[in-house]
């Protein structure tokens, strides 16, 4: 079996296995709404799913988890290899918006989003970790918790393209923020 298929099977029975302790949770409507306010985004001004958007993620995630494994190239976007704006760039550029090379450019673009708001596709950005200043890395937030805050990521990191954690120390103290791109 691939790693692509592991990885895909694991987080699908993560779901299997956390969703009966969430089905279990007692009745508060404050948990609820909370929940619900998380997924505006798949809703249109009038209130009706808005099925691009819905479609145009699940499309950016199923070819982002296709690249896991993919080797880390310094300056490189794609698909035989990337950096970590490289990949996101390569990645949105298959949904026909154009992104800055550079993890600093991609900072600028889109709108700022709280880390509480985060959804899939967002962007999140990390300080260099050569100076520990300034914005040196970029990923595409895959899941957000809105229980714990807590969210993973799909990257180009030096172990090439993978998924990571918020929680993990190394990115837990780097975090800068998040930025929403739309059309």
């Amino acid at each position: 079996m691939n790693i692509k298929k592991s990885i895909k099977i694991a987080l699908a029975a993560l779901f299997v296995a956390v969703t009966p302790t969430f089905a279990q949770l007692p009745d508060n409507d404050n948990d609820q709404t909370d929940e619900i306010d998380n997924y505006d985004f798949l809703y249109s001004e009038d209130g009706n799913v808005d099925n691009y958007d819905v479609a145009s993620m699940e499309n950016l995630m199923d070819e982002a988890f296709s690249l896991i494994g993919t080797r880390y190239r310094s300056g490189a976007s794609g698909p035989g290899g990337f950096d970590c704006s490289g990949f996101t760039s390569y990645l949105y550029k298959q949904m026909g918006i154009d992104l800055n090379r550079s993890s600093r450019g991609q900072y600028t673009q889109g709108e700022a989003v709280a880390s509480s708001n985060l959804q899939t596709g967002d962007l999140v950005f990390f300080t260099s970790p050569r100076s520990g200043k300034g914005i040196g890395h970029v990923g595409i937030v895959v899941d957000y918790d809105p229980m714990n805050g807590n969210f993973s990521f799909i990257h180009a990191s030096i172990k090439g393209v993978k998924v990571s954690q918020s929680t993990e120390p190394y990115y837990s103290r780097r975090y800068v923020g998040a930025r929403r791109i739309t059309q």
